[in-house]
């Protein structure tokens, strides 16, 4: 089946927000979704904001509004359940916008995770699967940004939300009789707390591969290099690739030690920017070393050794071992273990991420396999009688 047309109302005066404000402020729930624009800028451009309520179908038009409190209001509502798919990137969004930090959130992404779906699963393949429907394609990376929108453009956003309150109600029943509701809601709760929407000012720096291979002299300009970057994108409203390609930076940071010369002689920087700042590198390069600068140096993880063979045949037993109790229980691995935490893990034997202090997730896992996990670099793998087993050390 195909999906069905329905009504909209389309908010684009104060008047009206205000009015759909004071219908909402007492509604149970609340689906929304968003559209935005975020390629070739610095701040993420929001385009239109999608609802679905026991009040209707609302698409509210933020460009057309200089204030969009009534809304972010019912998000930070605590009586009002806010029902999203795949919302978190939506809540960043409202977060670095306007400071907004959502209260009493499900998701259906994430719910899905816990009933046998993959993680993350794509919203056409629940809306298939839970509602029977099939959404339209065709505008899925539309201009949002212009005006007017094309009727086409807000029916097709209209699918967005018309499904989830189906779509969440039928896995909710599905949460319940598995006893997991609780293990979603505690999931989505980290998207209430304000220090989930953190971002550490150096996290590029910390997180470069090229860093680690550099001496502090080149370590140090490229801390500079990619903080200029940044103010610069800023300024402009520009994105960082837009003010300097990443593919580029390597071959700057490795030819600014000898000077602008060096740098015009590179042929893989571009002769526009060695003349647009070409003199700015050379001078970030020279500047000596601020202390805050240092500090930030000091937090550079160390130099780790590689892992042996050994301990990534242990650590893989584990992902391993994860995955096969997932399965068993029709959870998605991925939403047990994210890949990301998964990642590190494997790189840091030493690591052990907050995530597993949720209470879902130690009553799953079990203390034994998340003691495992905490003291893996312990674990000893012994075969005996054509069996093996896995231990701590003593």
């Amino acid at each position: 089946m195909t999906s069905r047309a329905t009504n909209y109302e389309l908010i684009s005066e104060p008047s009206s927000l205000a009015a759909f404000a004071e219908r909402h402020a007492e509604v149970p729930w609340l689906c929304f979704d968003t559209e935005f624009i975020g390629e070739k800028r610095f701040r993420t451009q929001l385009c239109l904001i999608q609802v679905a309520s026991p009040e209707g179908i609302f698409l509210i038009d933020p460009l057309a509004l200089d204030d969009l409190q009534p809304f972010l209001a019912l998000i930070t509502d605590p009586q009002i359940q806010k029902i999203t798919h795949a919302g978190e990137n939506d809540y960043r969004l409202l977060y670095e916008l306007f400071g907004t930090v959502p209260a009493n959130v499900v998701d259906t992404q994430v719910a899905a995770g816990f009933v046998g779906y993959r993680y993350p699963v794509s919203y056409r393949v629940l809306i298939e699967e839970e509602a029977g429907m099939r959404l339209a394609k065709g505008y899925a990376v539309a201009d949002w940004e212009q005006r007017p929108l094309r009727k086409k453009q807000l029916k097709y956003a209209v699918q967005d939300v018309l499904y989830l309150p189906q779509v969440w109600g039928n896995l909710r029943r599905k949460l319940e009789t598995l006893g997991r509701l609780e293990w979603l809601r505690e999931e989505c709760a980290t998207w209430e707390d304000k220090k989930f929407y953190y971002k550490d000012p150096w996290k590029e720096v910390l997180g470069s591969r090229l860093i680690q291979n550099l001496g502090p002299k080149e370590q140090l300009f490229l801390l500079r290099l990619l903080k200029w970057r940044e103010e610069e994108a800023e300024r402009r409203n520009h994105s960082r690739e837009m003010v300097l390609p990443q593919k580029m930076i390597s071959h700057i940071v490795r030819s600014v030690g000898a000077g602008r010369d060096a740098l015009a002689q590179n042929r893989r920087i571009p002769e526009r920017v060695v003349r647009e700042f070409g003199s700015l590198f050379v001078e970030l390069f020279e500047k000596p070393p601020t202390e805050a600068e240092l500090e930030v140096l000091d937090r550079l993880p160390g130099r780790r050794a590689e892992q042996s063979p050994y301990q990534e045949i242990i650590m893989e037993m584990l992902a391993l071992l994860i995955r096969y109790r997932a399965l068993e229980a029709s959870i998605a691995p991925d939403l047990v273990v994210p890949p990301p935490v998964m990642k590190v893990m494997k790189g840091d034997p030493d690591w052990f991420d907050p995530v597993f202090e949720r209470t879902w997730r130690r009553k799953f896992l079990g203390e034994e396999l998340l003691e495992w996990l905490r003291r893996r670099s312990h674990l000893k793998l012994e075969f005996e009688g054509g069996s093996f087993r896995l231990h701590l050390a003593d």
